[in-house]
């Protein structure tokens, strides 16, 4: 049995930047101010009434700011940054859709307002992410220095499914602002979900040395190390769980690393530091008793594997592993009840009818050791090593002529590599030739 390990989905565990709905900083230059382009254009009360709505989102009164931009927009409609400021003022009101439209309406009366394409990307990236693109990807075009719109973009980008086109835009933020943790890291993160671990494995280590206590940085590289089979990467879970201790999925991980390199004992600690406090969950148990299956405790991998199924009654996988470990203990009448059992929950899974049939051979059951392999070869071609077991099984029964057809079998797919069968091929062949032939005459 060996340990069952599996990628860490750490974009799910790890908090990513939050993107604020709209920043103050992303707005016009003017906006906290009457712009004097527009006072130029328009009447001294109009004025007042932006003044007004300006004081009103200073406090954060959005209520009243609707209502003085409507008025002002009643007079004025073709003015963008009315619209701007009222899209802005129905953000605040958690009016998404109002604000969509105002800010799309500023953009149409002024394509060249940098600050509406950014609000308007950043409104819609976590509700509708491949609509914030063009947003974006305008603003970007418009503020060619500003590595924050290039981050915002990539993240769009990723957001929406299209990973890789979000490298470019990401690689560019980290072009712009190379002291900047986030960039770095929402690359790292999308290369490795484009399997690219070796690239991000480099991002990762570039986050981390700009932010030494990134966690989610942290996680990500123990990942990209744990795909690319790198020994380190149990170091680094160890590193990662420093920071977050809580985590217990990535302690398990870590315990998986530690069996793989056949550190018991560390393993098993940390399985109880994950279990701490908690019921050890099915998953958990099960990687205890592949701890002691690696030691050859099978009564004590026996015993985590039945607790496991009390929580699992129906898992058609633990049965065959339970069976499995019968087996290794040649307690084979508990053998072949598990393997049963797992089969008739799942009949599809081959590794337990083909340890079924091992533990009928070495039961002495030859009948329904055959069964069981003839039910076997039509899932799989049988191996070398097969057609010897099917051989003895036959000669044990007396069945000749099958023998020595299994036998000849055996010695044409084996080609000489296991010395001690393949001289016991031969003499039975030699005997079970004779005896054919005497039984012709």
């Amino acid at each position: 049995m060996s340990p069952r390990l599996t990628l860490l989905a750490f974009f799910a565990m790890a908090p990513i930047f939050c993107l604020p709905r709209v920043a103050r900083a992303q707005q016009p230059k003017s906006a906290s101010r009457t712009p004097k382009q527009t006072a130029e254009k328009v009447s001294n009360p109009l004025n007042d009434i932006l003044d007004e709505a300006q004081a009103a989102i200073d406090k954060k009164d959005f209520p009243a700011a609707v209502a003085a931009l409507s008025k002002f927009i009643a007079e004025k409609p073709d003015v963008a940054y009315a619209h701007f400021q009222l899209a802005y003022a129905y953000t605040g009101l958690e009016r998404w859709n109002d604000a969509k439209s105002e800010y799309q309406r500023a953009i149409a009366l002024d394509p060249k307002m940098a600050e509406a394409h950014v609000n308007l990307g950043l409104l819609l990236v976590d509700r509708e992410p491949a609509e914030a693109v063009a947003p974006l990807r305008k603003a970007a075009e418009l503020l060619p220095a500003q590595s924050r719109v290039r981050f915002l973009l990539g993240w769009a980008l990723e957001r929406s499914g299209d990973l890789q086109g979000a490298i470019e835009p990401y690689q560019a933020a980290e072009r712009l602002e190379p002291r900047d943790y986030e960039a770095p890291f929402a690359l790292g993160r999308t290369l490795l979900q484009l399997k690219r671990a070796p690239e991000a494995e480099k991002e990762f280590r570039k986050a981390l040395a700009l932010r030494g206590d990134s966690a989610p940085a942290q996680l990500g590289l123990a990942n990209a190390l744990f795909v690319q089979n790198k020994r380190e990467a149990a170091e680094a879970f160890a590193s990662y769980l420093e920071l977050q201790p809580q985590d217990r999925e990535s302690r398990r991980q870590l315990a998986r690393l530690r069996l793989e390199q056949k550190d018991y004992e560390k393993a098993i600690a940390e399985l109880d530091r994950a279990d701490e406090g908690a019921t050890p969950p099915p998953d958990s148990l099960r990687l205890r008793a592949d701890v002691f299956i690696a030691q050859q405790n099978w009564d004590a991998a026996i015993g985590m594997l039945q607790a496991a199924l009390l929580q699992s009654p129906r898992d058609a996988t633990l049965h065959a592993e339970l069976g499995n470990t019968f087996m290794h203990k040649h307690d084979f009448p508990a053998a072949e009840k598990e393997l049963r059992v797992a089969l008739g929950l799942d009949e599809q899974l081959t590794g337990a009818l083909r340890d079924l049939g091992a533990v009928y051979y070495l039961a002495r059951n030859y009948p329904a050791a055959l069964q069981a392999m003839d039910l076997l070869a039509k899932r799989e071609a049988p191996p070398a090593g097969s057609w010897f077991i099917r051989a003895t099984c036959y000669d044990r029964l007396g069945q000749r002529k099958e023998a020595l057809e299994a036998y000849e079998k055996f010695l044409e797919l084996d080609q000489d590599r296991n010395a001690d069968q393949d001289f016991q091929a031969r003499q039975r062949i030699k005997l079970l030739t004779r005896e054919l032939g005497q039984k012709k005459r």
